[in-house]
């Protein structure tokens, strides 16, 4: 269910609703004559393109919705799962599927919804399925080196192609228009009449325009991570943002009081985290603040959010990118970590105090000079190692 598991709707309740989701997808395929073989096997033979229409429409369709829901920060993109390319293995059952599609008139998902109405030769095509299946298996460890041969990762093809998601997207979808009037003239060829259902040029016209606007909108939705991170390598756009600060002198009596309500997202280098972890503090690249975890980490009520680097930019770059995402409470450490170090850690006294508040906060300072580096230490031990913030691909898909 995209962006709405589990914030929206249970992991139980999420059974549920896929169960009628399916039911639905199947009358709909159902309806649209995909239980009929006939009518699947037209693609091959020329006199009916239901299925690439139908297959490009829903290809179409879930790139600009994945597109627009990622702009608009409702979909974690990051947690969709893109199955790894395997080149060979990828070829060869491409093969071996399309010459069982074209000689059984079904594919497994069409198969199921014929066999559902009582079709036999979809029951037939099922049983062969699982007997494939079962000679996978079985045979396994004979076809496991074609299995994992040339092994691509995780490919998306604009990046593969060098090009934005937004062009993709929009040389996709004309692509498919391109596709649905040649289409067109080859079933009238090859029927010898126009299909009545496509006659209409003006039906076509019409679509055309739509599917050219919905392309063109990829443009005005792009990347949404690429987006931000483009806004805060603007100098400019980052220096005059308004963001709440933090004095050192507040963030050390925050940790010395032990407040339960702050949470310090250190933005430096693994190896400077390491040498000096502050209490209540850990490591994050500015990446992390797409992950779905790292973001419920930001979204607790009542928190003060301090960001913190050795200099002030750094910090402002992050809470930018954090407030821009919609998160609240986010606040620098004016004067960075290395502010920090002279006015807190490594504290020297100018002078003798010259008035009541020079007093007061001289004899703080001097206080915490001393109390923090032991909370520092005392912190440090009790971290013990943990896995990565970032979240793990889910293993899902049909």
């Amino acid at each position: 269910m995209g962006p709405l598991v589990p914030d929206v709707i249970g992991n139980q309740l999420n059974l549920v609703v896929a169960l009628f989701v399916g039911i639905a997808f199947g009358f709909v395929l159902e309806q649209a004559g995909f239980s009929t073989s006939k009518k699947l096997v037209g693609l091959f033979y020329g006199y009916d393109f239901t299925v690439l229409r139908v297959f490009m429409t829903a290809g179409v369709t879930a790139m600009i919705g994945v597109v627009a829901l990622d702009h608009f920060g409702l979909l974690d993109i990051s947690q969709i799962l893109i199955n790894p390319t395997f080149l060979w293995s990828a070829i060869v059952g491409g093969i071996i599927m399309g010459l069982g599609f074209v000689i059984g008139g079904f594919c497994p998902g069409t198969s199921v919804c014929a066999a559902a109405i009582g079709k036999i030769d979809a029951m037939i095509f099922i049983a062969g399925s699982l007997l494939g299946v079962l000679v996978f298996a079985e045979g396994y460890p004979m076809f496991e080196g074609l299995y994992k041969a040339a092994n691509w990762g995780n490919v998306q093809i604009f990046n593969t192609l060098g090009m934005s998601q937004s062009l993709f997207a929009f040389l996709l979808t004309a692509m498919a228009v391109g596709a649905f009037w040649g289409v067109t003239v080859i079933e009238a060829k090859v029927n010898g009449k126009m299909d009545p259902e496509y006659k209409s040029k003006k039906l076509y016209y019409g679509l055309t325009i739509l599917a050219g606007v919905i392309a063109l909108s990829a443009f005005v939705m792009p990347d949404r991570k690429d987006e931000l991170m483009g806004s805060i390598q603007d100098k400019g756009f980052v220096t005059n943002y308004n963001v709440n600060e933090m004095t050192s002198d507040e963030l050390a009596f925050r940790i010395m009081d032990s407040d339960q309500k702050l949470q310090i997202f250190d933005l430096r280098a693994q190896k400077e985290f390491d040498s000096l972890a502050l209490p209540f503090s850990a490591r994050y690249d500015i990446q992390n603040f797409f992950d779905k975890e790292t973001g419920k980490k930001l979204s607790y009520r009542n928190m003060k959010n301090v960001f913190v680097a050795n200099d002030e930019y750094t910090e402002k770059q992050g809470a930018v990118l954090a407030k821009e995402l919609g998160f609240h409470d986010i606040y620098v450490l004016k004067g960075g970590l290395n502010g920090f170090r002279k006015d807190i850690l490594n504290f020297e006294q100018p002078g003798e105090p010259k008035n009541r508040r020079e007093t007061d906060t001289y004899r703080f300072r001097n206080e915490a000079k001393t109390t923090i580096p032991v909370l520092i230490k005392e912190y440090k031990q009790k971290q013990a190692p943990k896995e990565s913030s970032k979240p793990k691909r889910k293993l899902v898909g049909c």
